[in-house]
């Protein structure tokens, strides 16, 4: 029987690799933002455990705003992701710094 235990571990092991994905790859955007995304789906995957186990619905309702709001960030930041490429033709975030205005 799966239980909440590895629920918790799963989602900690979601996190530590998406905190390792940032610290390791701090040059490419794009891997950046999927980090991003991956430490808010350990962070949804834990609400939504206790949310079972507590055999309330709160938990799975604010996943739902979570996941709009990942979207929506997903969304712009990958728009800002293609005009700066236009622009400097990389997506390196060291060629970021170097942008003025």
């Amino acid at each position: 029987m799966i239980g909440l235990p590895h629920f918790l571990v799963l989602a900690g092991i979601l996190f530590s690799i998406a905190v390792a994905g940032i610290f390791l790859n701090r040059k490419n955007v794009i891997v950046l933002l999927m980090c991003i995304e991956l430490m808010l789906l350990a962070v949804n995957f834990n609400f939504v455990a206790f949310s079972r186990w507590l055999g309330d619905v709160n938990g799975q309702v604010f996943v739902f705003f979570i996941l709009t709001v990942a979207a929506a960030e997903s969304a712009i930041g990958l728009a800002i992701l293609v005009v700066l490429f236009r622009e400097g033709r990389s997506i390196n975030v060291d060629s970021l710094n170097r942008m003025q205005g």
